[in-house]
């Protein structure tokens, strides 16, 4: 089960018009927390990324499942479950199974969740985007930021390219 404030941070980008991609990003986010604070581990940062898109989904975060070719079909159909699970709402989890999960996390590394590791990955996906695609991405970012954010992200670009330049 997510954390509350988590569930909350989700609802509140749901009010502010942002991408289910967004909302679930705080289940994410939430998943290197516990790696990083030494609840589970994760085997690589791509399966942190999944264990926190399933929450999302479960919570009714409404994200669809991958389309057909990009993942295995054993993921697409489990994503399919997770996002069955989320439209009926919350069920008791089963004890033994919750145990087993955590007991296989526990055994895993934590670096998965580090600086680096989470880089690495977030290249990655970006290479396997068009340009359009991440320009178009950016641009809604820039439409659902809010004023304030956006004034601090331009602050920030400017820092940036003042490092790269300079």
């Amino acid at each position: 089960m997510p954390d509350r404030k988590t569930m909350e941070r989700a609802a509140e980008d749901k009010r502010e018009g942002k991408a289910p991609t967004t909302q679930a990003g705080e289940f994410v986010r939430e998943e290197m927390h516990h790696i990083r604070e030494g609840k589970h581990g994760a085997q690589s940062t791509k399966q942190a990324i999944a264990i926190g898109l399933s929450k999302a989904r479960r919570a009714g975060v409404k994200l669809p499942p991958p389309k057909e070719g990009t993942v295995s079909e054993r993921t697409r159909e489990s994503a399919k479950r997770a996002v069955a699970a989320g439209a009926h709402g919350p069920k008791p989890a089963s004890p033994r199974r919750s145990r087993a999960i955590t007991a296989a996390l526990k055994r895993e590394g934590h670096t998965a969740a580090s600086k680096g590791a989470l880089a690495r990955q977030a290249k990655s996906a970006a290479q396997k985007r068009t340009a359009g695609a991440r320009s178009a991405a950016a641009r809604k970012a820039a439409r659902t930021k809010g004023p304030s954010l956006r004034s601090a992200a331009a602050r920030k670009a400017a820092r940036t390219r003042a490092r790269s330049t300079g």
